[in-house]
């Protein structure tokens, strides 16, 4: 492992007791309808007969967010979650979502070294974690191991603007400057929260994200970016 990759994951454990309510207080809730529309597109790309013992695996989860929204909106489509499975570097980050989740398998691992077999999963989520993967495109690799032929990736992530207008200048210049300060107030870490933009500044482009599905065996099926284009949905398929 990287050092630049063990201090991502440090900063994760360090932040792990206040991260559930700094995010909703960042965020304002509106995450919740992104995750609700990432999981109901998976649904609707899988095939029928898949989604009668779906199985899950959500990549960097970690408190446990996006596993409750996978619960919940596969509960309200009707659809049988036959398994699904937590994967995370951070064991402060895991000690959280275990507590809230005890029926819930997790994993912890690295995303480019996953303990999983070979087309194991239906659907494999990560939300606002690949920017934090330091071997992006090894972990993109690994994604298409474990995912079966025609299985559907759900990528949520912060993404950087190409041609950024008045409203994507006024929601960069928020990120910047005012979630590291709110982030920093309840969580008392400050440097946490100022690596948030920072990523999404090194971070790519939905398009040339795009590309690097392309070329690790995924056809992009939906790309969607949300609330002034500082969230970006990417639904895929494993060719």
């Amino acid at each position: 492992m990287s050092d630049k990759q063990q201090k991502i994951i440090s900063m994760f454990d360090d932040i792990a007791s206040s991260y559930d309510l700094a995010n909703r207080v960042m965020s304002c809730g509106i995450d919740i309808a992104w995750r609700k529309k990432a999981c109901n597109l998976a649904f609707k790309n899988l095939s029928t007969e898949n989604l009668q013992s779906l199985k899950i695996l959500d990549i960097a989860c970690g408190t446990g967010d996006m596993i409750t929204h996978w619960q919940k909106n596969a509960k309200n489509a009707g659809i049988n979650l036959q398994k699904i499975v937590g994967a995370d570097p951070s064991s402060g980050m895991l000690e959280v979502a275990k507590k809230k989740l005890p029926q819930i398998d997790f994993t912890q691992c690295e995303a480019t070294k996953l303990p999983f077999l070979d087309n194991e999963f239906d659907i494999l989520s990560i939300a606002y974690g690949i920017r934090n993967v330091v071997e992006r495109k090894k972990a993109l690799s690994e994604f298409a191991r474990v995912l079966k032929k025609g299985g559907i990736l759900v990528i949520l992530e912060f993404t950087k603007c190409e041609n950024p207008k008045m409203l994507e200048k006024f929601m960069g210049f928020y990120t910047k400057n005012i979630l590291p300060f709110v982030g920093g107030i309840i969580s008392k870490n400050y440097r946490a929260y100022k690596y948030l933009p920072d990523s999404i500044e090194e971070f790519l482009t939905a398009n040339k994200l795009n590309l690097e599905l392309q070329e690790n065996n995924f056809e992009p099926l939906y790309t969607k970016s949300f609330s002034a284009n500082v969230c970006t949905l990417f639904v895929a398929r494993r060719k």
